[in-house]
């Protein structure tokens, strides 16, 4: 029988899909030593799987955690990815950058940059907004509550009536057996931002290459890329580049 703490924790993984140790001590009001020590007691009962620092879901129902939240998780790892991406685009490109908090982190670094963009959220477009040398164009779309997100037939449909040299595309989940989102509507816009694009940069921290959410979007040879950390494993990595990609290590 678990107690309280732990079951809080394990609903907290489950409805996030995946948190840190230090998100579940704020949430549980202890110590991230106490913290470390539920997990792996947690994991050694088989419900759950920790990873260094944090753990995630054993079931595919994980829910995208809030966009504040994941605006704090990670960001050293986001601002290396973006700055490894940011040096792959040339200006002149045309861009079509998905919604996410590490493409966000992209988008902050092309303000300057002589470039087309279409931004997949408002929280993007606001941030490239105003940037004296790039052309910003605006897609239709339903903005999803918090994440602010452009998803749906509008959305999809200015996709597919544009052609991108690149694509910077966020992961829900990535491992060998293909990219996955944590839903339907999201898998839609990720697939049309796939079939717009030249190349597809995919954005990823380590911990989402070994994670698998509901949706699946395209196998990893749909992917021209993989943008991670140098601290990702060297099984998920590996695995990446047997599946069909080429994986680079910020």
């Amino acid at each position: 029988m678990i107690g309280d703490r732990h079951r809080r924790i394990l609903d907290a993984v489950q409805q996030a899909g995946e948190l840190g140790v230090g998100q579940l001590a704020e949430l549980t009001g202890t110590s991230e030593m106490t913290v470390r020590r539920d997990l792996e007691q947690l994991a050694d009962h088989g419900m759950l799987e920790r990873y260094r620092g944090g753990a995630r879901s054993l079931t595919l129902r994980g829910e995208a955690p809030p966009f504040a939240l994941r605006m704090q998780e990670g960001r050293d790892a986001k601002r290396r990815i973006a700055q490894a991406v940011a040096g792959l685009i040339a200006d002149g490109e045309a861009v079509v950058i998905d919604s996410g908090t590490t493409c966000l982190e992209v988008a902050r670094l092309l303000t300057t940059r002589r470039l087309t963009v279409m931004p997949l959220s408002l929280h993007t477009a606001n941030t490239l907004a105003g940037a004296p040398q790039l052309r910003l164009l605006l897609p239709g779309g339903e903005p999803r509550t918090d994440e602010l997100a452009l998803t749906g037939p509008l959305t999809e449909a200015s996709l597919a009536a544009l052609r991108f040299d690149t694509a910077v595309l966020g992961c829900c989940g990535l491992t060998a057996a293909g990219l996955t989102a944590y839903d339907l509507a999201d898998a839609a816009i990720k697939r049309a931002i796939i079939a717009s694009a030249h190349r597809v940069i995919a954005v990823a921290d380590p911990a989402k290459l070994s994670r698998t959410t509901l949706a699946f979007v395209a196998p990893i040879s749909a992917l021209s890329m993989v943008v991670t950390t140098d601290d990702a494993s060297d099984e998920d990595t590996e695995a990446l580049v047997g599946a069909g990609t080429i994986v680079h290590e910020a």
